[in-house]
């Protein structure tokens, strides 16, 4: 077999060929070099490889197998860690603190504190007050004949729901996007320096308003997830104050980013395969497979990454401790040997095992509460419109390698 992986550099997710179009980019390593690798160095200067996996197969195993961890300090040596510069202490400790950043057993023991929020049954409960939010937004598109449905409908819901479930005031929703859009920026794929900076600012503006959160809490407690994380415990003892705070910027942000993505997005590919949206008008039935589909093509989270915990050989490549992996549920989600027609985009589609929210230990905590908002939206906003027309074929896209999030959509709609 010739190996042909010289024939492709770095995969360069900020260039003009990945900005342009991402799929047909990261087909081409899918093809030519599934396992990828890139020598980088670390702000320290230690050496290690990037490695970029693309295929499906793959990418399942690096989520499941337990040698791929979350806590690269944990598997280096002391003399290899570089100290945390200092406009950047409150963000590292944040992430450090959160679950999304954690292996087992701390990862273990942070998410069993919060997952009974999030099971299908509580979400079930939460279906009504999801219909009551997408009503109202509806409603105030009345007499409307254009609207932008990222700014319109698909932001509001999703922030107010996970607002009203942490117990957050929903007139406070407006200041969590300059928050929100900063954090996420930070785990971004290659994030600059700027964004760091900035996302801790904004990290700190994030902990001063949940502390005055939690301390009105703690004295009068409520019938929402802040009132009972505060009162939480499992067998290593209560959450500490620093981990709570952290917790709820994470709930807040991954409560509602992937899902106004999710909802954006399931509408911009019924508009762009008509056929499909008058499919979905004709047979509700299919919302659900509707769904799987869309997080299937155009899925919110692109990518997620592991470190390599110890030496090892991987489809042949030579994985070495401290390595760096970056797998892409986007790719792996249209990879041939597993979907069968996976450039097509097809509400019927059956069998769809897609990795849109990970898998193993890191599986979205919220898939079933974004399951649930998604076919609310989408079917709360065919009902309302029986026309819906782009008003430019001018998609804009975030340039985001990370997260698949359009800047906006606006739509002319008639009822």
């Amino acid at each position: 077999m010739v190996n042909h992986t010289n024939e492709l550099g770095p995969l360069n997710t900020m260039g003009a060929e990945f900005q342009k179009n991402r799929y047909a980019e990261l087909k081409k390593y899918q093809e030519i070099s599934p396992v990828h690798p890139e020598a980088v160095q670390a702000l320290g200067g230690r050496p290690f490889t990037q490695w970029t996996v693309t295929r499906y197969a793959d990418v399942l195993t690096v989520l499941k197998d337990a040698r791929f961890v979350k806590e690269i300090r944990k598997i280096i040596s002391q003399d290899q860690q570089v100290p945390v510069p200092p406009p950047l202490e409150d963000l590292v400790k944040t992430q450090r603190n959160q679950m999304l950043f954690r292996d087992p057993p701390d990862h273990t023991r942070l998410r069993r504190l919060v997952n009974q929020a999030f099971t299908p049954k509580i979400v079930q409960r939460l279906k009504p007050t999801i219909q009551r939010i997408s009503t109202r937004l509806l409603d105030e598109m009345e007499g409307k004949s254009e609207i932008d449905i990222v700014k319109d409908y698909a932001y509001p819901l999703p922030v107010i729901v996970i607002a009203d479930l942490l117990g957050v005031p929903r007139e406070d929703h407006s200041i969590f996007k300059e928050w929100s859009d900063g954090f996420i920026k930070t785990i971004d794929i290659a994030p600059t320096m700027e964004d760091l900076v900035t996302g801790n600012r904004v990290t700190i503006e994030f902990r001063d308003y949940f502390r005055q959160i939690v301390q009105q809490r703690a004295e009068t407690p409520q019938d929402d997830l802040i009132s009972g994380l505060i009162q939480a415990k499992d067998t290593a003892g209560k959450l500490s104050e620093d981990e709570l705070l952290d917790m709820c910027i994470l709930l807040l942000v991954a409560g509602h980013e992937t899902t106004v993505n999710l909802i954006a997005n399931s509408m911009l590919l019924l508009l762009l395969h008509k056929n499909q949206q008058v499919l979905l008008r004709e047979n509700p039935e299919l919302l659900d497979l509707a769904i799987e589909e869309v997080l299937r093509f155009e899925p919110p989270v692109q990518a997620t990454s592991r470190f390599v915990s110890e030496d090892m050989v991987f489809q042949g490549r030579e994985f070495k401790k401290g390595d760096s992996v970056t797998v892409w549920l986007s790719a792996a989600n249209r990879d041939p040997s597993q979907f069968g027609d996976p450039e097509m985009f097809d509400i019927t589609r059956k069998e769809n095992p897609h990795l849109a929210f990970g898998l193993g230990n890191h599986f979205c905590l919220g898939a079933p509460l974004a399951r649930e908002e998604g076919t609310t939206a989408i079917q709360s906003f065919l009902e309302k419109f029986s026309h819906i027309e782009l008003v430019s074929e001018d998609i804009q896209w975030k340039p985001s390698p990370l997260m698949r999030s359009l800047k906006s959509l606006p739509v002319q709609v008639r009822r």
